[in-house]
């Protein structure tokens, strides 16, 4: 009797291991929970972007739906996502603020928006990535939709284009607005 259920431990424990992956298997890897969904954004204050006189602080989010947007002038996936910022912009849509993570050289953002434009209504620079590890981020570009109490709704991870506008952003951005 002991062999027989000895026999089946190995089983059990395989039948779970497979239960699990399989379980795994359904979760959509691009998307990311953040802790900090429904969270205060965390208080920050960064020195401007070179070029500019004021730099980024938490406050400047305070009594509108915003979005803050993680960039560097070394992301590819930047490249993809700012002609969409742009128009948000031009249409003026929702104000977009900026925080130019990680460059090597302070004159590489500033010179990236030279070259395609400044959708921002404030870019803060974050060389040692202090704003990015209170923000949970595992990489750029990565852009937070905010309300007008500076809470954090939701976490867009990688490039913010037209579908995820259309799809989700754009619609809670309404729906915070209407409040």
């Amino acid at each position: 009797m002991i062999r027989r259920l000895l026999f089946l431990v190995p089983l059990a424990v395989f039948a779970v291991l497979v239960a699990y992956f399989a379980l795994g298997l359904t979760k959509d890897p691009r998307k990311l929970d953040s802790v900090l969904i429904n969270q205060p954004f965390p208080e920050l204050k960064l020195a401007a972007i070179e070029g500019r006189k004021e730099g980024f602080s938490t406050a400047d989010l305070r009594g509108q739906v915003t979005l803050v947007n993680i960039w560097g002038s070394w992301c590819a996936a930047c490249r993809i996502e700012h002609p969409f910022l742009m128009q948000l912009k031009e249409k003026n849509l929702v104000p977009v603020y900026g925080i130019d993570w990680r460059e090597k050289d302070p004159r590489d953002g500033p010179e990236w928006l030279k070259r395609f434009g400044d959708p921002y209504q404030r870019i803060g620079v974050d060389p040692e990535s202090k704003a990015a590890i209170a923000l949970g981020v595992t990489g750029a570009p990565e852009t937070f939709v905010v309300d007008r109490n500076a809470v954090i709704r939701y976490k867009v991870v990688g490039p913010l284009v037209p579908e995820v506008w259309d799809q989700t952003v754009g619609p809670l951005v309404e729906r915070l607005r209407k409040g």
